[in-house]
């Protein structure tokens, strides 16, 4: 039996959520009017907010997946909304660091799980993907604390690179395969008219 998920968006939106918070700490946090950031931030936070709650209210996925990928998702889109309103509203984003320090040790955990476990077709490389986002999550308030430091944002903003970079793999990997997968899926309405 087949069945049919929605984590290659997931997992493309938190790719692309990565890839604009570095860009954003490589040269948006130096900018006077942050304003312009906001609408950005919020894509890939509604993505991965409404994505997330169908999933964790669903479970559509088969086992612990439901629980790492769709509570994941919420946090992250929490986040992203978050950042959003903060940026376009002009006020500091320090405290959302404290919510993204508690999700990034959660990130971790599963990301060592995925590992441990052996989950997905590539734990490690999975694993890893939840590792270094869980890390990004953790240490979120002191890069931002110390956003005057070039060479600290030019850092984080890479490994946020390499993060996305992992995100999408997997991500692009899993439409390749969707498209074998499911190319002879029907939905219920159609099997009936069978």
């Amino acid at each position: 039996m087949i069945f049919i998920d929605y984590l290659s968006l997931l997992l493309i939106n938190m790719a692309a959520g990565l890839v604009i918070l570095a860009l954003y700490l490589f040269k948006g946090t130096t900018e006077t009017d942050q304003r312009k950031w906001s609408a950005v931030f919020a894509i890939p936070g509604v993505i991965a907010m409404l994505n997330g709650l169908h999933i964790i209210w669903n479970w559509p996925l088969p086992g612990a997946y439901n629980s790492a990928f769709g509570e994941m998702s919420i946090m992250l889109g929490a986040l992203f909304l978050g950042a959003s309103l903060a940026l376009a509203k002009g006020w500091d984003l320090l405290p959302l660091t404290i919510y993204s320090f508690f999700a990034g040790l959660a990130a971790i955990v599963l990301g060592v799980r995925f590992i441990d476990l052996k989950l997905t077709m590539t734990p490690l490389l999975c694993g890893t993907g939840f590792i270094l986002t869980g890390l990004a999550g953790v240490f979120a308030g002191l890069v931002l604390y110390l956003r005057a430091n070039r060479s600290i944002r030019i850092i984080s903003a890479l490994i946020l690179l390499i993060t996305a970079a992992i995100w999408g793999m997997i991500g692009y990997g899993a439409y390749w395969m969707h498209m074998e997968g499911f190319s002879k899926w029907l939905p219920t309405t159609l099997k009936m008219l069978k």
